[in-house]
């Protein structure tokens, strides 16, 4: 709450001249009326809109898995809801999605946030994950951790799903002998509320996370 509204805002705005779309919404348990501002927005906006409620809080891939599940679309694009994502971006994701579809069957365009917006703690932990990430998985990606992601949904579909998989999209599209594409993005300063991810609660599971998909 106090992004959602704002976030779905300008999706429809990027992409109301564009292609057809949905916002698909996963209010992963929260109690702060995202729910109800992301209802309402859609319904000044006019924009096609999916909410999906888990009753407790289970997790980011989950979340999107549970998106990807039921989205209508072709591609699906993730995005933070927090608005550090620039939804103005994901017109220049759909345009790489289409010179890579013909000669791809699977593939993922991976978002890269140049001047990211965070503080020089969170960005230097970044880089040394990312760092340590492309030494074992060689996933083609310099920023896994960037929100911003296209993958066609019969990609999605072909997927192992697990627990912080969500990590590791590009990785698991190699896996698979899919192409990555990675396409600069802008990054912004959070409008509203703090982030939940610590050094700490993303490390460890991390590290066990990473030995599991290089195996």
């Amino acid at each position: 709450a106090g992004n959602i509204g704002q976030l779905v805002g300008e999706v429809s705005a990027a992409l109301k001249t564009v292609c057809a779309f949905e916002v698909v919404l996963v209010d992963d348990g929260s109690t702060d009326g995202t729910a109800a501002e992301f209802i309402q927005s859609c319904k000044d906006l006019g924009a096609q809109g999916q909410l999906l409620q888990h009753k407790t809080s289970v997790g980011q891939s989950t979340a999107v898995a549970s998106a990807a599940r039921h989205a209508l679309g072709r591609f699906l694009v993730t995005i933070d809801g927090d608005g550090q994502n620039d939804p103005a971006d994901i017109p220049a994701l759909l345009r790489a999605a289409q010179e890579v579809a013909p000669s791809a069957e699977h593939f993922c365009i991976a978002g890269y946030r140049k001047n990211r917006q965070d503080t020089e703690w969170k960005k230097l932990q970044s880089r040394i994950a990312n760092g340590v990430r492309q030494r074992i998985l060689n996933d083609q990606v310099p920023d896994t951790g960037c929100g911003l992601k296209l993958i066609p949904k019969e990609t999605w579909e072909v997927l192992p799903y697990f627990d912080h998989m969500h990590r590791f999209i590009p990785a698991l599209v190699c896996r698979i002998g899919g192409t990555i594409r990675v396409v600069p993005v802008n990054h912004r300063a959070r409008h509203a509320g703090v982030s939940k991810y610590t050094a700490w609660n993303r490390l460890w599971v991390g590290l066990v996370d990473m030995a599991g998909v290089a195996w």
